[in-house]
């Protein structure tokens, strides 16, 4: 095979994690790719640490020894877990028609890169697919013979998108009232349970009682009926349960970690462009659950903030 080489720019989202970021940046240099986005949010106000955390975050991206134009947005102040990503996802395709975008917490695979490069190259005209996903968490089941297989979940743990598909984010969720009026997600889901997680999920976005952005990207998603791309085998593995996380601190779980395994090429495409109804069933059914679910952490959360007694359950 001839010697591939990166084209497609790479955001790094990065806070204060300079271990997780060391590993996730050395990633991004083996790959080389010839734009590099930096996208830092500031230190928290009452956490005397960040300061000098952020500074050394930003530190280790610092050393960039390849040939890359590079652009940094890099905040004073801190934006949050939400707007902070929201702001600077927005930069990015404001800047370039397309990209791959990393956090600090999500070490990929080497063949990420060429993964999300081909497929953004292949779908690029395609309005039905909206996200090229890095993770597979099926931990071995509803294995596809193609290289990947279609999904309703965009999960962000190292994904891809362009300019055409990340127009329809929202980050203040304006038509979430009309779809939860209507009904609408029972049409989208078909899972009554799936239906109950993302309502509550999407209730606390909307009402900013979840500091968060990925679900606004997956509201986009359902919404418009985009599929995202699922890898044949995993691709990103999480490291980010660390105890000085903000959402994933459970350093037990079974997503933690995650093994990954190259992707061959070149690509086998499947032959259909349909949702794989059994393997998007199973997450709704594992992985929403096991966090544990989205209902449940996003209740957990707002009763953490208004002050109230936690379900030791939960």
């Amino acid at each position: 095979m001839e010697p591939w080489q990166l084209k497609t720019p790479v955001a790094l989202i990065l806070f204060n994690r300079p271990e997780t970021t060391r590993q996730v940046f050395e990633a991004i240099r083996r790959a080389c790719p010839p734009i590099l986005f930096l996208i830092a949010d500031g230190p928290r106000p009452g956490h005397p640490t960040d300061g000098d955390r952020c500074a050394a975050a930003r530190q280790v991206v610092e050393t960039i020894d390849w040939d890359c134009q590079v652009h940094r947005r890099y905040q004073d102040g801190n934006l949050g877990c939400g707007q902070g990503p929201a702001k600077g996802i927005d930069w990015v395709f404001a800047t370039v028609p397309e990209a791959i975008i990393l956090e600090d917490d999500c070490l990929p695979e080497p063949s990420f890169f060429r993964y999300c490069e081909e497929l953004l190259a292949y779908y690029r005209e395609d309005q039905r697919v909206m996200t090229i996903g890095g993770l597979n968490i099926q931990f071995g089941r509803h294995i596809p013979e193609a290289s990947y297989y279609f999904s309703r979940y965009n999960h962000c743990w190292g994904w891809a998108s362009w300019r055409r598909a990340w127009q329809y984010f929202d980050y203040d969720l304006e038509h979430w009232p009309k779809v939860r009026e209507q009904g609408l997600l029972q049409d989208i889901l078909g899972d009554d349970y799936a239906v109950k997680i993302w309502t509550s999920a999407f209730d606390n976005a909307y009402n900013k009682t979840l500091d968060c952005w990925d679900f606004q990207w997956i509201f986009a998603n359902f919404i418009h009926h985009g599929l995202a791309t699922i890898p044949r085998d995993n691709l990103i593995r999480y490291i980010g349960y660390t105890d000085d996380a903000t959402h994933t601190t459970n350093g037990l779980s079974r997503y933690n970690q995650l093994a990954t395994t190259p992707l061959t090429f070149p690509l086998h495409h499947p032959d259909f462009m349909i949702r794989h109804r059994a393997a998007d069933h199973y997450t709704d059914h594992t992985y929403f659950d096991y966090f544990p679910s989205l209902w449940k952490r996003s209740q957990r959360k707002v009763r953490k903030l208004l002050g109230m007694p936690l379900d030791q359950s939960w």
